[in-house]
């Protein structure tokens, strides 16, 4: 905890204050505290509070990684790419470790706000795309320790948990449930990992500790926390190694896609989205779930290229071929092996989807129709996918150079908007009024960002 009563001195806290030709006193009359405070400090005789870290980032002028290394010695390095443990072990022992540390680096007061802070970072990506295709396999997911008993009835009760969290998720937001999801994963999915189970329960604590850790993720996600989201995609990624569970990794990696696609990381967003769709092809996944990563794929694809702009024909092309088979895919059906997670992909969803792909290649108007029916479909029962598609179907008509209508969709979503717990809609929301620039001088466009800027201060 940040109050905590440290013995271990702090020399790099002093060393900091002594190169910018601070004294004690100045530094102390800097941050609000007396002199004797920040003395105790870099002797390491008092703890450091949570509130008075980032103080001391601005002060100082540094990131907050920085501060906390300072100060307690933990860094950012630790948590880079596969928490802790690193991607030399990928043992369930070290897994389960890791993944605890995680969770419960969430709970502490004193680091939750750095996890917050952490940078995406694109070159740790590589690393997990070697370990998840070329680590050893884990020999097995038992663990027959001391410890209490672990079932499938425990399983079962997480797998529900993860459908209860995330139906609020998908209608309000991630803001109002993600303290419950990294709580629960502290409380109560941490010890049942460090419990005893046989390999049958093993693989199942794992696929569905991986799931739970997924939305960790997604809703880190949706709050546009991404350093802290890709924690939460890797440790998924792992767990779902250690359960020897292909498709659960897939899912993960088609996760990985969205959001590099989100953060406009083009290469890595191909990468990943080739890497989803070759586990799911290796997995004979069923047709629905191949789906998923095929329209993936195609975004990613789209998003790197840019037909649109580029004229490429041959990548023009190449995303239409995906979408096909997008298409056939889905229309094969529903099997008995389609796991929990593929069945909210419906044809309005994979159609939304597309339809971010048809704009990319210059079909403003296919792109509109998709968005728009999925606003249709979506209006109720799942808002935060609704103003997506509001906001896909705007992008398309100022495709079209209608502005008139690209702006009614638009203003359309901001009422929702302000009601969602969704930093992501809001964000999406801000970039359709980045792109009324060449409009800039229009009346409407004026008064549509005034509104807008408005509604949301208020």
């Amino acid at each position: 905890m940040g109050g905590s009563r440290s013995r271990r001195a702090r020399p790099e806290l002093v060393s900091a204050r002594v190169q910018r030709g601070m004294s004690q006193e100045a530094a102390a009359e800097a941050l609000g505290v007396t002199p004797t405070t920040w003395a105790r400090w870099e002797r390491g005789e008092q703890g450091v509070r949570a509130c008075y870290r980032p103080l001391i980032a601005a002060v100082f002028g540094v990131e907050a990684v920085e501060v906390e290394r300072w100060i307690d010695g933990w860094s950012y390095g630790e948590t880079s790419s596969w928490p802790i443990a690193g991607c030399d072990d990928d043992s369930p022992a070290a897994t389960v470790k890791s993944a605890a540390l995680l969770w419960r680096l969430e709970m502490d007061p004193s680091r939750r706000h750095l996890l917050a802070s952490l940078p995406f970072v694109p070159g740790a990506l590589g690393e997990w795309l070697v370990s998840w295709n070329y680590g050893t396999p884990t020999a097995s997911a038992a663990r027959l320790d001391e410890g209490r008993e672990v079932g499938l009835a425990d399983v079962a009760r997480i797998v529900e948990a993860q459908k209860a969290f995330g139906q609020i998720d998908q209608r309000f937001g991630a803001g109002l449930v993600r303290p419950v999801v990294v709580k629960y994963l502290h409380e109560t999915v941490a010890p049942l990992l460090r419990g005893r189970y046989d390999e049958r329960v093993g693989s199942e604590l794992m696929t569905a500790a991986a799931g739970m850790t997924w939305l960790a993720g997604w809703t880190a996600f949706d709050l546009n926390r991404h350093g802290q989201a890709q924690q939460h995609f890797g440790q998924a990624l792992r767990l779902a190694k250690n359960a020897d569970d292909p498709l659960t990794g897939a899912w993960v990696l088609a996760t990985l896609t969205l959001q590099a696609i989100h953060l406009e990381q083009g290469a890595w967003a191909v990468w990943l989205g080739r890497a989803a769709v070759d586990t799911a092809r290796r997995a004979q996944a069923p047709p629905r779930v191949m789906a998923v990563m095929l329209a993936r794929e195609a975004r990613a694809t789209a998003l790197q290229t840019k037909p649109a702009e580029s004229h490429d024909r041959h990548s023009a092309k190449q995303v239409e071929r995906l979408l096909v088979e997008v298409e056939r895919a889905y229309a094969q059906g529903a099997t008995d092996r389609d796991p929990e997670w593929v069945r909210k992909y419906d044809e309005v969803e994979l159609n939304g989807q597309a339809g971010g792909c048809w704009r990319l290649l210059g079909d403003y108007a296919r792109a509109a129709a998709c968005a728009e029916a999925a606003v249709t479909e979506f209006s109720e029962r799942l808002p935060r996918s609704a103003q997506i598609n509001r906001l896909s179907a705007a992008g398309a008509y100022l495709g079209m150079g209608e502005l008139d209508q690209a702006l009614a969709c638009a203003r359309a979503a901001i009422p929702a908007t302000k009601t969602l717990t969704s930093a992501r809609t809001v964000e999406r929301l801000q970039r359709f009024a980045g792109q009324l620039e060449p409009y800039g001088d229009s009346v409407m466009v004026r008064e549509f960002r005034d509104h807008l800027n408005s509604e949301l201060a208020a």
